[in-house]
């Protein structure tokens, strides 16, 4: 028996998609973070991450004036000011300040970031690109810090100590990541011959 899939039209779904808070100063030097859903690594050589702001976002000149850019793992014990920092504006708020969140100068490229964000990517901006509504910013990453408590003992970075927020597209919900379900490059191998 075939199984038809139904068609729900060209629409921005994808899972899962990660909750970034891209981080920027403006012509003054006020710092700002902005919720962005639209992002992820799209390069390894050199090490890159992309993010696609609307034009209409405070973000997006910041990014253009100052050509850098830091971006954070929203994490679930930071959901309702990750969530604020997507529904203000930095034109009308210190999103910083009315989150409670401390101000980071990252010491590499012209961002700040949140320290309590557990894990920040800092980035120059390396490419723009205009693609309709949306203008994607690669920005090469410079740099990744991260907060003690969010490695292993091997000393690597632990999706389950960071517990990232995770943004449902379809239904604008958040979750977070479940337990780990086996070896990537390896489970795949009892398929081959």
């Amino acid at each position: 028996m075939t199984r038809m899939k139904k068609s729900v039209g060209a629409k921005t779904l994808l899972f899962p998609t990660p909750v970034l808070m891209v981080g920027t100063y403006d012509q003054a030097g006020k710092p700002n973070l902005m919720n962005a859903a639209w992002g992820g690594i799209c390069c390894s050589k050199p090490p890159c991450v992309a993010v696609s702001l609307r034009k209409a976002t405070y973000s997006h000149g910041c990014i253009v004036e100052r050509k850098a850019f830091t971006v954070s793992i929203a994490c679930e014990g930071r959901m309702a000011e990750a969530d604020y920092m997507g529904i203000a504006s930095g034109r009308d708020a210190d999103k910083f300040a009315v989150a409670g969140l401390t101000h980071v100068k990252s010491e590499l490229v012209d961002a700040p970031y949140a320290e309590e964000f557990p894990v920040v990517l800092e980035c120059r901006l390396l490419h723009v690109i205009e693609i309709g509504l949306h203008t994607q910013f690669i920005g090469e990453i410079m740099d990744v810090k991260a907060d003690a408590a969010v490695f292993d003992d091997a000393g690597r970075l632990d999706i389950m100590k960071i517990q990232p927020l995770i943004y449902d597209t379809a239904r604008r919900g958040y979750h977070g990541v479940g337990p780990r379900l086996g070896d990537a490059f390896s489970v795949g191998k009892t398929l081959q011959s």
